[in-house]
Formats: C-alpha cells, sequence, structure tokens
C-alpha cells in the first residue's frame, strides 16, 4: 500500500468514526424550552440504542384521541450512570414525562423527569 492510499484510508476511517457527531442535532434547534409539556400516558415501546434512549408513550387527549408520542431521553450510559436498567421501564407502564415539544409541532419531546405511576 502506498503513502497515498493510506492517507485516503485513515482519512475516510476517521470521517466515518465523525459522522454520528455530525448527525447529532442540537436541543435548541430541535426543541422548544420555552413551552414545556407534562405527558401522561402508557408506554408501547423503549429503545436503548445510542445516541438517546427513546420512549413511545400513548396519550389520550380530551377528547378521547391517542396520539404516540416519541420521547427522547439522555444516551444509554448517563441513564445507567443515573441507576437506571434496561428493565426500569415496561411497555404497559403508565408514566408521566415532562419536558420540551419538538419545534416542527411533531408528537416528538426531549424529556427531562420521568415519574413511574405505582405498578
Amino acid at each position: 500500500m502506498t503513502a497515498r492510499q493510506v492517507v485516503l484510508v485513515v482519512s475516510a476511517g476517521l470521517l466515518l468514526a465523525a459522522m454520528p457527531v455530525l448527525a447529532h442535532h442540537s436541543f435548541k434547534a430541535e426543541y422548544d424550552d420555552n413551552h414545556p409539556i407534562m405527558l401522561n400516558g402508557t408506554l408501547t415501546k423503549v429503545s436503548w440504542k445510542n445516541p438517546h434512549v427513546m420512549l413511545y408513550l400513548d396519550v389520550k387527549d380530551e377528547t378521547g384521541k391517542v396520539t404516540n408520542w416519541e420521547l427522547e431521553l439522555d444516551s444509554p450510559n448517563m441513564l445507567m450512570s443515573q441507576g437506571w436498567k434496561v428493565d426500569s421501564l415496561k411497555p404497559g407502564d403508565h408514566l408521566t414525562a415532562s419536558g420540551f415539544p419538538a419545534k416542527n409541532g411533531a408528537s416528538i419531546a426531549n424529556a427531562r423527569k420521568i415519574t413511574l405511576a405505582a405498578r
């Protein structure tokens, strides 16, 4: 392998390694921190994958319409360092989540506090 090929391979490797960082979004760009929300509902799915743990919550409004909200939490490592476990929350659990909604109006929020109803 020539020196030029080595430089190209190393450069490509560094670019691939940096892709997750480039794809990561800014909180201020995605979420509206001027309008805190509180959601009460039933957990439908939990995804423990980097870069964030994601919760999916069925929330019923005052008319009875159910909307599935996507809630972004901290990274798996951060939550585990705070005492969370992969099985801390299970589909069917009733939760209250407070956080900040997406700026684009989608049913997506950055959750800052999760409270589990008594089982």
